[in-house]
């Protein structure tokens, strides 16, 4: 009984995240309504990205158009990878003020949005 106990804990630490080592990842695509316009779009654009000064618990945010040849996106054409230290700084994220704020805004403007969260592995 004894070693099943150690065996079963072995596996929960192995799928723990390295602390220190790994991040966790909020990846953001969007597919927009035809009704969207450019300055609509870049309106998005800027307040997404501007939401790393606005919330502390944002360590990283990288963001771009899609230009993979592969057409496998879904309509996706913008995509945002955000990244967090710990579940609970992603959670913090979730309910933030400015991140509620900011889904006012791209609620009418998008037809589809897709969301993962990972954590990274060396």
């Amino acid at each position: 009984m004894g070693v099943l106990a150690i065996s079963l804990c072995m596996v929960v630490v192995a799928q723990a995240p390295k602390k220190g080592r790994s991040r966790l990842r909020h990846v953001v695509s969007f597919k927009f309504k035809d009704s969207a316009g450019p300055a609509d779009i870049k309106r998005v654009e800027d307040a997404f990205a501007g939401l790393k000064a606005k919330i502390p618990q944002i360590q990283g945010l990288e963001w771009g158009i899609n230009n993979s040849p592969e057409g496998l996106n879904k309509g996706c054409t913008h995509g945002w990878i955000l990244t967090f230290g710990s579940e609970k700084d992603r959670d913090a994220y979730l309910v933030h003020p400015d991140h509620q704020d900011f889904g006012k805004l791209v609620k009418p403007l998008v037809a589809d949005v897709f969301v993962i969260d990972f954590w990274t592995r060396d």
